[in-house]
């Protein structure tokens, strides 16, 4: 009877003060952990693709994929996340309390990161379509770069202020050994809402709705005009085809990274206290891991350029000299 109970604990040493496992069968063990390693293995290689593509071509290197680049990265880290969840199968937390709380610092930083991605992205497609003769001197590579800098800074700063309490001493909310527990007072968990999805996904499905207008709009005009544009008119029709595209891809994105985000933040953001080992929101925030292993999908789909790209990079003529200027647009 005795083994039986310590088979039930996190820690079997540790009689009086460990947290007791979550029953589950061998085959949902087995199940969860396969599902949970899949998911995490392709999303990290589908956005290590994507970081080595933009990366290593210089053609790709433009400031619109320079927001994908900067999106591939923090999907890349939820890709290692994930793998932190699979412990959590059973309900326990075995590296410590210290690792407990840097682990939802480095949640909410990569969270943060993402929708701060999503609404550059959102603002370079703006002004792309809604003032394209003005696009190239706004948005250059340069302050895409700075603001891509300012993300992720902000993102971190953001992160460590909004967990300090929790972090000046950790595990000081666990009931047993093998807890990992972390609360938030209402006031800044009121503040998060607003400033990490509130704002954000309102300012995101504005400038959508804005640039969607404008794009049937101007689609509807390039066809009215096509029988009499000249060869001058019939390239910036192209390259407003190709602006076009391009938002149609990342509207694509938006809105399936809404679709994931959305009951995220409303059961991990609203509730009084995080729990790892709660099932129900293990799900939400797997289901919210799972849109980094979208992204590079529908960019497969949906641009050339990265299946020629994934081609070169598993082929190995990535190696080679001069591949850097390889033609892939």
């Amino acid at each position: 009877m005795m083994v039986e109970e310590e088979h039930e604990l996190c820690f079997p040493q540790l009689l009086n003060d460990s947290c007791k496992k979550i029953e589950h069968s061998y085959f949902e063990n087995i199940f969860m952990s396969f599902i949970l390693c899949f998911i995490s293995l392709i999303t990290v290689l589908l956005n290590l693709l994507l970081i080595i593509s933009i990366s290593h071509f210089r053609q790709l290197q433009t400031s619109t994929n320079l927001l994908l680049l900067s999106l591939a990265v923090s999907d890349f880290f939820v890709g290692f996340l994930l793998l932190f969840q699979i412990m959590l199968i059973d309900g326990c937390w075995y590296l410590g309390d210290l690792m407990c709380i840097l682990y939802f610092i480095l949640d909410v930083f990569i969270t943060a990161a993402s929708v701060g991605n999503m609404v550059l992205i959102s603002i370079d497609r703006y002004v792309a379509i809604c003032d394209p003769l003005h696009y190239p001197t706004k948005v250059t590579v340069k302050r895409i770069q700075v603001c891509i800098s300012l993300c992720w800074i902000c993102s971190l700063c953001y992160s460590i202020v909004f967990w300090s309490d929790n972090l000046k001493q950790p595990g000081r909310f666990s009931s047993c050994s093998g807890e990992c527990i972390v609360i938030v007072g209402f006031i800044e968990q009121f503040v998060s809402l607003f400033l990490t999805f509130v704002i954000p996904i309102t300012v995101i499905i504005l400038l959508y709705l804005r640039v969607f207008v404008v794009a049937v709009s101007q689609v509807q005009a390039m066809r009215s005009h096509v029988a009499a544009s000249s060869q001058k008119h019939s390239g910036t029709v192209i390259i407003q085809k190709s602006e076009l595209k391009a938002a149609r891809t990342l509207g694509v994105v938006v809105v399936a990274f809404l679709m994931c985000l959305c009951p995220y933040y409303c059961v991990i953001l609203t509730a009084q206290s995080t729990k790892l080992n709660n099932l129900s929101a293990l799900f939400f925030v797997c289901l919210f891991y799972f849109n980094s292993c979208l992204n590079p999908m529908i960019y497969a789909l949906l641009y050339p350029w990265f299946r020629k790209a994934i081609r070169l990079i598993v082929t190995l003529h990535v190696l080679k000299s001069g591949s850097a200027d390889f033609r892939i647009l």
